[in-house]
């Protein structure tokens, strides 16, 4: 037997509980994990409170990310007792996830865990933390050095805007945070290594086609008027590494950034990026992040606390990573 957080619907309500489970009612897969830890996501919060269609079959473990210990596994690379972490795959939404004792999943879906990675630190960086990885190095391979100039992160408050900004700031990058939560979020940001701090409403503005050009490069994790704006305010022949849609999914821009100053616009996709791209980006993350870090980006909670604090991310009230002890 093992406890999971368990998601069920009736009359087209969600509904959370922390029930005993049997392995026999796991689903099939490669690898048997004993789960250390999972955190809370944007998308798991959606899935809990029900407010958005992220999962169509009932019951549900949810539970996009999450990091342990092989039970037993029935593929060669890996063995029992070995640390892995995984994101994305579907799992949480339509494969029973990581807010549970154990996890039963494809040996394609893991990744193992870097040498200075705990599964607590794996999970303090977690989805957010590997999609803000895979946004810089889109950045990096775009060519947007340091000396280019300041870069741009929405959504700095959260998960991943706030990993984005420590990461660019270790990286010798001048990062300019924008949030909604500026007065109270303002110390912290500087301290994860922005230097400069902008409020939303300084966004909320529809976009002019073009508009003076202020960043060499951006991370939008909000989508809609919010990156339209950012696009229209980037230099010449800049780039924009868009992972996210808190603020919608339209975009209403138009295309004179790209044909008139060359922008780029960046699509990030963590859910299915291949197994090379995850691991290279784990490996970067594990040597840039400090325990430092670790020590300010998260609050740990129990299962029991999920379905508050999925309450809480569905209204802007968390700062930084919520990280679940499983």
């Amino acid at each position: 037997m093992f406890k999971a957080l368990v998601l069920t619907q009736t009359d087209k309500l969600t509904h959370a509980s922390v029930q005993d489970m049997d392995e026999s009612q796991l689903p099939e897969g490669d690898v048997l994990i004993d789960v250390d830890y999972s955190s809370l996501n944007y998308k798991d919060g959606l899935a809990i409170t029900g407010k958005g269609k992220i999962i169509r079959q009932f019951p549900m473990i949810p539970g996009i990310d999450f990091a342990g210990t092989v039970n037993t596994s029935s593929d060669p690379r890996y063995t029992k007792g070995q640390k892995v972490v995984l994101t994305g795959w579907g799992v949480g939404e339509n494969h029973w996830g990581g807010m549970a004792e154990k996890a039963s999943l494809k040996a394609d879906w893991l990744v193992p865990l870097p040498e200075k990675l705990s599964p607590k630190k794996a999970m303090i960086i977690g989805t957010a933390g590997l999609t803000a990885m895979l946004c810089v190095q889109a950045l990096q391979d775009a060519g947007i050095t340091p000396e280019k100039g300041e870069i741009l992160v929405t959504g700095a408050s959260g998960g991943v805007g706030s990993v984005s900004v420590f990461l660019l700031s270790k990286l010798g990058y001048k990062v300019v945070a924008v949030t909604g939560r500026d007065t109270e979020n303002t110390d912290w940001l500087t301290s994860l290594g922005a230097e400069k701090i902008i409020p939303r409403s300084d966004f909320s503005e529809t976009a002019r086609p073009l508009e003076k050009q202020l960043w060499a490069g951006a991370i939008d994790t909000v989508g809609s008027k919010m990156l339209a704006k950012v696009l229209a305010q980037m230099d010449y022949d800049g780039a924009v590494a868009a992972c996210g849609l808190a603020g919608g999914f339209d975009l209403p821009t138009t295309v004179m950034p790209f044909i008139l100053r060359g922008v780029k616009l960046l699509g990030i996709d963590s859910v299915n990026a291949p197994f090379e791209r995850r691991q290279k980006a784990w490996e970067n993350i594990s040597h840039l992040l400090s325990d430092e870090y670790y020590e300010n980006a998260s609050q740990e909670i129990s299962l029991k606390e999920v379905p508050e604090a999925a309450e809480a991310i569905m209204q802007g009230q968390i700062k930084g990573r919520v990280i679940i002890k499983i």
